[in-house]
């Protein structure tokens, strides 16, 4: 299982590493144009705040389960939680937050702009 997961990964990163060298080819190709900084943005961007959202979702999944595993052990402690809870995922929601900032940023930065 562990190689055949190594063996995806690197196959992914070998991608990776050769699509700067294909779309460069193909912009020379076609009389030296530059690869649209815009449709390559968005696509980062997409890429970005979905695995930002995807992370962030499994943290809060993962925190609020177990709070409500610890009030269920221990009601009376049920204050305590709730309240490292909201702080916790107020701190994992904050990290998304970044994401969609730094992804509006590089959205709408255009360096080629005359």
């Amino acid at each position: 299982m562990r190689r055949t997961v190594a063996l995806m990964l690197l196959a992914l990163a070998l991608i990776l590493a050769v699509t700067p060298v294909v779309f460069a080819e193909e912009a020379a190709a076609e009389g030296g144009k530059a690869i649209d900084y815009y449709a390559m943005a968005v696509l980062g961007c997409g890429l970005a705040i979905g695995l930002a959202a995807f992370g962030t979702g499994i943290g809060q999944g993962i925190g609020l389960s177990r709070a409500c595993e610890g009030v269920a052990r221990n009601p009376g402690a049920s204050g305590k939680i709730t309240t490292t809870l909201i702080i916790g995922l107020a701190m994992i929601e904050s990290l998304c937050i970044y994401a969609l900032v730094v992804v509006l940023i590089v959205l709408f930065m255009n360096p080629f702009k005359v």
